[in-house]
C-alpha cells in the first residue's frame, strides 16, 4: 500500500486544465493538496500559481481507488446535482468542469469553486465557542436543513436525480445489496437490524431532494459571527426521497451529554455534547416547528442512518484488505462496523 500513484497526477492535471480553463498568464506550477478525512469521495484543494505571482484555487471530487461498490462515488452525479442547485436559494459551491476522461486522472473528476469558510469537526471555532454562538450554529444549520428539503426540485431540472416515490423500500433493497456484495465476514448485528427496518417501514411524507449526509462538517460556516453557512458540501449520496432520512442522519451524528463514547472520535468527537447546543428532541421540534413537517417515526429513521453507515463503511473496509488505500482510519473498521450494528441494535432495544 506504500506505493500506490498519487490520486491527482499534477501534471496531467496541469496540461488538461490547460486546455480546458488556460491562464491569461503562463503558469508556473500547479498543486493537489488532500483536504478532509477522505472516507468517501476524495477532496484535493488545487492551486495554479502564473508567472506574475497570482494564484487560482479550486476544489477538486474524484472517487477512492476501487474496489468499488455499484453506483457508489458518482462524482458525475454530484456534478450535475451542484449544478441544478446553484441558481437556488440554498448556498452551494459553483461548479466550474466535469472530466469523464478517465485517461487523466484514472477516474472521472470534476472542479468547483473554494468556498472561503470553515468546517467544523473537532472543534468549534474560537468565535463561536460560547453557548451563543453553538446556539446560532446549529439554529444556522437546522434552517438550512429545512431549506433544502423545502427546493423545487423539478424547477431546478433535478427530476433525473432519483424516483420520488418508494424511496425507502430502495434503499433497504440497495443497501442490504451492497452489504451482500461486501460480505467477506459474519455481520449478525447489521442482518438483524436488515429485519427490522424491513418490518416496521414508516409511510414516507412527500418528496423532497435529500442529501444523504447532512452533519455539521458536511457544510461550511463563515469564519466570523453571526453564523451563516456559505455552502453545503458533499453531496454525493443525495437523490430524491424522504426529508426525514436526513433529519434522521443528523440525529445520529449528534452527540448529548451522557451519551456512549462515540464509536470512531477521530469523526465530529463531542462538538454538539457542548453548552449551547440544543438536544436531539429540540433539534427535531425546531425543523418541525420551521419545516411544518410532521416528524414521526425519528428512531427507525436513526436506526436507518447507523445501518448505511455501518454498510459504507464495511465497503471500505474492503477496499484497504484489498491494500487499495493506506488510509489508516480503515483499519479501525475490523471493530468499528460492528460496533456501528450494535449501536442500531441498542437503540431498537431502547426504543420498544
Amino acid at each position: 500500500m506504500t506505493n500506490l500513484p498519487p490520486l491527482v497526477d499534477e501534471a496531467r492535471l496541469a496540461r488538461y486544465l490547460a486546455g480546458q480553463l488556460p491562464s491569461p498568464l503562463p503558469t508556473t506550477s500547479l498543486t493537489a493538496t488532500k483536504v478532509g478525512l477522505g472516507h468517501s469521495n476524495e477532496t484535493f484543494v488545487i492551486e495554479r500559481k502564473t508567472e506574475g505571482g497570482q494564484a487560482e484555487e479550486w476544489i477538486l471530487r474524484r472517487p477512492p481507488r476501487g474496489p468499488l461498490l455499484p453506483t457508489a462515488h458518482d462524482v458525475g452525479r454530484e456534478y450535475r446535482l451542484i449544478s441544478g442547485l446553484i441558481n437556488t436559494s440554498l448556498p452551494v459551491p459553483r461548479p466550474i468542469l466535469f472530466c469523464a476522461d478517465e485517461s487523466v486522472l484514472g477516474a472521472p473528476f470534476y472542479l468547483m469553486e473554494k468556498i472561503p469558510g470553515i468546517v467544523v469537526r473537532s472543534s468549534v471555532p474560537e468565535a463561536f465557542a460560547n453557548p451563543a454562538g453553538r446556539a446560532e450554529m446549529a439554529e444556522e444549520l437546522i434552517q438550512i436543513l429545512v431549506r433544502l428539503h423545502a427546493v423545487d426540485w423539478k424547477a431546478a431540472g433535478l427530476e433525473t436525480l432519483g424516483k420520488p416515490e418508494g424511496y425507502l423500500e430502495r434503499q433497504l433493497k440497495r443497501w442490504t445489496g451492497q452489504l451482500d456484495k461486501s460480505r467477506h465476514r459474519p455481520l449478525p448485528e447489521l442482518d438483524t437490524v436488515s429485519e427490522w427496518l424491513k418490518k416496521n417501514l414508516p409511510v414516507s411524507p412527500p418528496a423532497t431532494i435529500v442529501h444523504g449526509d447532512f452533519r455539521i462538517d458536511n457544510v461550511m460556516y463563515a469564519p466570523r459571527p453571526p453564523a451563516r453557512i456559505l455552502a453545503v458540501v458533499d453531496w454525493e449520496m443525495a437523490t430524491l426521497g424522504d426529508p426525514l432520512a436526513d433529519l434522521g442522519y443528523l440525529l445520529s451524528n449528534w452527540r448529548e451529554k451522557g451519551d456512549p463514547p462515540p464509536i470512531f472520535e477521530q469523526d465530529l468527537g463531542h462538538i454538539t455534547e457542548e453548552t449551547g447546543f440544543p438536544s436531539r428532541a429540540e433539534v427535531a421540534a425546531r425543523y418541525a416547528e420551521l419545516s411544518g413537517r410532521a416528524v414521526e417515526n425519528l428512531k427507525f429513521y436513526e436506526v436507518l442512518a447507523i445501518w448505511k453507515l455501518a454498510i459504507l463503511l464495511e465497503g471500505n473496509y474492503v477496499r484497504y484488505l484489498a491494500g487499495t488505500t493506506d488510509d489508516p482510519f480503515y483499519a479501525l473498521l475490523d471493530k468499528g462496523v460492528p460496533a456501528l450494528g450494535r449501536r442500531a441494535l441498542k437503540l431498537i432495544t431502547d426504543a420498544e
